[in-house]
């Protein structure tokens, strides 16, 4: 069972990673986005994967690729957009402030 699953998560590492770079190439920004949605599903196997094989530098690694990831989802589905790349302050009659 133990090569199953190694196999299992070598597959979904092989098939995530290689999504998230398809779509972080795509022209489109639309598409540009999901790469890090791919790229943080691959994670957990990555490291329960390098967790069980006692591959410490590759758990290093896994931890860097997650915070690039993260920041990826940051930058593309959590931060707040600004219109036309300029923010707008918003100046409300009689308040002083």
């Amino acid at each position: 069972m133990g090569n199953a699953l190694g196999s299992l998560d070598q597959l979904a590492i092989a098939v995530l990673y290689a999504v998230a770079a398809w779509l972080s190439q795509s022209a489109h920004e639309p598409v540009r986005r999901w790469a890090c949605i791919a790229g943080l599903m691959a994670q957990p196997f990555w490291f329960y994967g390098a967790w069980q094989t006692r591959h410490w530098g590759v758990l290093a690694l896994a931890v860097v690729f997650s915070v690039a990831w993260m920041r990826g989802l940051w930058l593309h589905w959590l931060a707040p957009r600004r219109q036309d790349g300029v923010a707008t302050i918003q100046m409300v009659p009689g308040h002083k402030g």
